[in-house]
């Protein structure tokens, strides 16, 4: 219960947010004050998801419990919109949108997802002044920009999305419960700073809280006061407020947005590691404070930050060290981005490089090119030793524990994908070609069942270019695939004729060829020849052969559009 502070120290607990702390006051004084306790987190009560993720707030893993069952509630930072996207920012909402796949689609829990879009602030009314262009059109612009760049790198869209332009009038709001609660106040010059001393030893949840602070008024009552309303300078955007024209500060935003969807209990907050403090140092603060409860939210994921290899600093657009998202999709793929990313730990740093790049499409490449034999085997194109069919099974579901462990195990995406690699490494040691069968019986049940979880895992991932060569064409390929595999199949027909041995020559020996047709084996060697730099392998396996596209052919349209130019 929240009770008036009077001169006397006594213990009190605080029930909130579905959680209970025990806490003595750390200061007397005559208004509404979270007294405080330490900053110990307190397992909440709820489903027990069976999945351990490393809590920022304790920095070691913890069980996932959510306040409902199988529902997740998940908070994230979104794009300050005044600038292009870049791959930092990419590397971020990409990993992220890999864990929310796997809650979802692994173990069947259903994330509601908001995320802010932050329209107004310091960098966006500079750039306007720079550019002479309205905010409004800016960040217009550049959100949209944004939008597009998710869907290219299939990203699944929050369930909404919400400008701070839009929201002002709840953040206005928002502030004022805060200064009734006694945890901020307001400023001669027209600012609101929040109280940090009100809140005492609550404060320091994330290291290096208690050493920085931000700079300001020097009407400020404590350094580490942060502004929750900056009185609007000439030639800004403002909104009127009680206490003068001004706009929010940074962190706002965020508390408000974020109370606003999922009122005082929160399950997930996201964002990079850099936002840890002060920015989400002060979201806990200031929403705690709001809605007077003990613990807001109950877990904070962080990303590691995307470096260019052999640079300590991380990308960022205010370093000029980055590489946008619409110049990366000119050379690689948002499938071959997001095996680069499955290759590290979502929380660990992360350096890109054209090796790093060529790894993560050299291991998709592998994975289709095992997908395409398994396929030509089971339609019997492919003709094989006998398959060690006990192994393999023996294989699928080793594999399939492995990834469930690791992936329970705060999201262990390389663990998981080298599970799957090993897994298309045995299919493949299985598959490999002769010119010709033994009559052996054949097992297209287990490269099938191979075949099948391989391809739903990776689609699991957000990688969908797995795809059988005959009807199951990737986006807006369908034509091109026809076309191709009438092509194929009439090279085949061709290069079988020229391979028929002329009568009687195999009694004596090696088969002759018939020497007129020689010239057709050639035009069909240099047509094979022709189409491989186009992303379109044909393999020839003995007198038949197979097809498929590679990863740089199954770009879609949008990705290939500027590389055309």
């Amino acid at each position: 219960m929240w009770k008036r502070a009077g001169k006397s120290v006594f213990l009190r607990t605080v029930v909130g947010c579905g959680v209970s702390i025990d806490f003595v006051p750390i200061r007397t004084c005559h208004n509404y004050c979270i007294h405080a306790a330490n900053k110990k987190w307190t397992k909440p009560d709820g489903y027990d998801t069976g999945i351990k993720v490393f809590n920022s707030l304790t920095k070691q893993k913890e069980p996932l419990i959510l306040a409902r069952e199988k529902i997740a509630t998940w908070y994230s930072c979104g794009p300050t919109v005044y600038d292009h996207a870049h791959l930092g920012h990419a590397c971020s909402y990409v990993r992220f949108d890999i864990l929310q796949r796997i809650l979802t689609r692994l173990f069947g829990i259903t994330v509601i997802h908001a995320m802010v879009i932050t329209d107004i602030d310091d960098k966006i009314i500079k750039r306007c002044w720079e550019e002479n262009i309205s905010p409004t059109i800016l960040t217009r612009m550049f959100e949209d920009e944004f939008k597009k760049d998710m869907l290219l790198l299939k990203v699944v869209p929050p369930i909404v999305y919400l400008r701070v332009t839009e929201n002002v009038h709840h953040i206005v709001t928002f502030i004022e419960q805060i200064i009734r609660n006694g945890h901020a106040y307001a400023t001669s010059d027209g600012d609101v700073y929040f109280d940090i001393q009100s809140i005492g030893d609550r404060y320091g949840r994330f290291i290096g809280a208690m050493q920085s602070h931000e700079t300001g008024s020097s009407n400020k009552r404590d350094p580490r006061d942060f502004a929750l309303w900056k009185k609007s300078k000439p030639q800004e955007p403002f909104w009127d407020s009680p206490w003068g024209r001004g706009r929010p500060g940074w962190h706002i935003e965020c508390s408000t947005v974020a109370s606003s969807v999922f009122g005082s209990q929160l399950d997930i907050h996201s964002g990079g590691i850099d936002l840890a403090f002060p920015h989400h140092e002060n979201e806990i603060a200031q929403s705690e404070a709001y809605h007077q409860c003990g613990q807001w939210c109950n877990y904070f994921l962080h990303s590691g930050h995307l470096h260019l290899k052999g640079r300590a600093e991380k990308m960022s657009k205010s370093l000029k060290n980055y590489i946008t998202i619409k110049d990366f999709l000119k050379s690689y793929s948002a499938n071959e981005f997001r095996m680069f990313c499955l290759l590290t730990k979502y929380r660990s740093g992360i350096d890109y490089s054209e090796g790093s790049m060529q790894e993560a499409r050299a291991s998709l490449e592998t994975v289709s090119t095992f997908i395409n034999s398994a396929q030509a085997y089971m339609k019997g194109q492919l003709i094989t030793a006998p398959v060690q069919e006990a192994l393999l099974w023996d294989k699928l579901e080793e594999t399939k524990l492995t990834v469930q462990t690791a992936l329970a195990d705060d999201f262990d995406t390389p663990r998981a994908t080298s599970a799957l690699l090993n897994l298309v490494y045995h299919g493949n040691c299985q598959l490999q070609p002769l010119s010709k069968g033994t009559g052996d019986a054949r097992s297209p049940a287990v490269v099938g069942a191979l075949v099948s979880y391989i391809q739903e895992l990776f689609h699991m991932f957000g990688i969908d270019t797995f795809k059988n060569t005959e009807g199951q064409a990737v986006e807006s390929g369908q034509d091109l695939e026809a076309v191709v595999d009438q092509l194929a199949r009439f090279r085949s027909e061709v290069r079988g004729f020229a391979l028929s041995p002329q009568e009687g020559s195999s009694k004596m020996g090696k088969p002759k060829l018939y020497p007129d047709r020689v010239p057709l084996l050639k035009a069909c060697d240099t047509l094979r020849d022709t189409l491989a730099p186009l992303g379109i392998v044909i393999k020839d396996r003995g007198a038949s052969s197979t097809w498929e596209l590679t990863q740089r052919r199954l770009k879609g349209p949008e990705e290939n559009q500027d590389t055309s130019q």
